[in-house]
């Protein structure tokens, strides 16, 4: 009897978990990606022709795409743009900045403190929290080598 509520089981699960089409969504997240860099890759070179060096430009390319990445998800925009494209939206540093403008929006009903502030990196929290900890990791290990 056990074994066919496993299988009864089985088979609900394959019933209701969704079916993917791996290859139609890695042409999304190409599509995606490719429009977020290509937008880059425009403010880049406006900013270069503007008399503005390389690193100055790829800073203010950087803040732009971060601006219109939160202004794209206070209007809720991002989202759907996210779902459609899966990790092409999600992967650059737009994503990283709607992951952070997300629940600051969301949150901000209950107030600066308890909302914005205490739910502000509850997305991009452990992307920080574990790449500090990699950096300081590295370092030590790059210190205790060039030691020898």
């Amino acid at each position: 009897m056990n074994k066919e509520k496993q299988q009864s089981y089985k088979k609900y699960v394959e019933n209701k978990t969704p079916k993917n089409n791996v290859y139609l969504n890695m042409v999304k997240a190409f599509i995606v990606g490719g429009i977020i860099c290509l937008v880059g890759q425009a403010i880049l070179n406006f900013c270069k022709s503007q008399g503005l060096e390389e690193e100055m430009a790829g800073s203010w390319t950087s803040l732009i795409l971060v601006f219109i990445s939160v202004v794209l998800t206070g209007l809720n925009l991002y989202s759907p743009i996210a779902q459609w494209g899966g990790a092409g939206a999600l992967v650059p540093i737009t994503g990283f900045a709607n992951s952070v403008a997300a629940p600051a929006i969301e949150y901000q009903k209950e107030g600066q403190v308890f909302g914005i502030g205490c739910k502000i990196f509850t997305i991009a929290g452990p992307v920080i929290l574990y790449g500090i900890f990699t950096s300081w990791v590295l370092g030590v290990i790059y210190w205790v080598t060039t030691m020898f």
